[in-house]
């Protein structure tokens, strides 16, 4: 492997995990604040080196799952072909979550690829945007409400409650894996050798123990303010919603997309459920969040495609 391949793969996988996972886990982390982070590093990284080891098993090396088939690796990779992570790590540290597919993803695609991207992407908000609203305008009375909430202070350790949480958080994350190992592996060859799968593996899950050590970093900022997100009950059924609306569009067609967008949508339709029925007065501060949110997954848009200017730029 190329020297600046393994530069650009340890910066992305280190900007990929710091920026993107807490989309997947921060409601995990928000509901499990009292257990220790190696109990819940240890659970994710289960289901991480298993998702990854099936898709190299079943794919022939490829543990994108398909997700590069129409992004091909360089012949020769650059030195500004390692800026796109640099930049991710810049915009992260401040807070901001912005998709790494298109920042990462756009440097090495076609103009016909990213536009397939966007629109899958922009269709994948809207879904989870719908969806979420759907199922909490039916259910928030009954979960979200103050008294709901108060009455299960008292139950909200039941096993069953703790089981289905870890069970969607599972089945999310796997979802998730699935969808931005291309992310990760752009830089490296389209299939790995056994050795590079341990090696790449290491690395991943190092940079994982990191970011449950320190509980999400800034990111996990995103979470926190929406309403009841660290309710056990309400990160169940989060990580359900979003884990089912990645999964459709994972069966849908192979390309890429921005887990962020759906992200943010999932959240944005729950919380404007939550306010429509319970916290109407609060209806404005909602619209707020929801633009917000809106604001800065687009600015991460916006500078993916001025990296990508620059960097075809550069290649001219």
């Amino acid at each position: 492997m190329h020297i600046i391949g393994i530069t650009g793969f340890l910066l992305a996988a280190y900007a990929v995990v710091g920026n993107d996972v807490i989309q997947t886990l921060g409601t995990f982390l928000s509901s499990n604040t009292k257990r220790h982070w190696a109990l819940l590093w240890g659970y994710a990284s289960l289901i991480l080196v298993g998702t990854l080891f099936l898709g190299w098993y079943f794919n022939d090396g490829d543990v994108t799952y398909d997700r590069l088939s129409r992004i091909p690796l360089p012949d020769h990779l650059q030195w500004w072909h390692v800026l796109p992570p640099l930049v991710l790590l810049g915009v992260t540290w401040i807070g901001l979550p912005v998709s790494t597919t298109f920042l990462i993803l756009s440097v090495f695609s076609s103009g016909q690829v990213i536009e397939k991207m966007v629109l899958k992407s922009a269709i994948g908000y809207a879904v989870a945007f719908v969806s979420a609203f759907l199922i909490y305008f039916l259910i928030a009375r009954r979960f979200e409400s103050k008294t709901a909430i108060d009455r299960m202070e008292v139950k909200k350790n039941k096993k069953w409650w703790l089981v289905g949480q870890w069970f969607s958080t599972g089945f999310l994350w796997s979802q998730w894996l699935i969808q931005d190992f291309a992310n990760i592996f752009v830089y490296l060859p389209r299939h790995l050798q056994l050795y590079e799968l341990a090696a790449s593996t290491a690395v991943i899950l190092a940079l994982l123990a990191l970011v449950f050590r320190s509980r999400g970093g800034r990111i996990q900022e995103i979470v926190k303010q929406k309403t009841n997100s660290a309710n056990i009950r309400s990160a169940t059924l989060i990580d359900l919603t979003y884990g089912i609306v990645l999964y459709f569009f994972t069966i849908i067609n192979p390309i890429p997309m921005s887990t962020t967008w759906t992200f943010v949508g999932i959240l944005a339709g729950r919380e404007y459920a939550i306010n429509q029925l319970l916290q109407r007065h609060l209806i404005r501060d909602t619209y707020k969040k929801i633009f917000r949110d809106l604001y800065k997954v687009n600015l991460g848009l916006m500078i993916s495609i001025v990296v990508a200017i620059l960097i075809r730029m550069l290649l001219k």
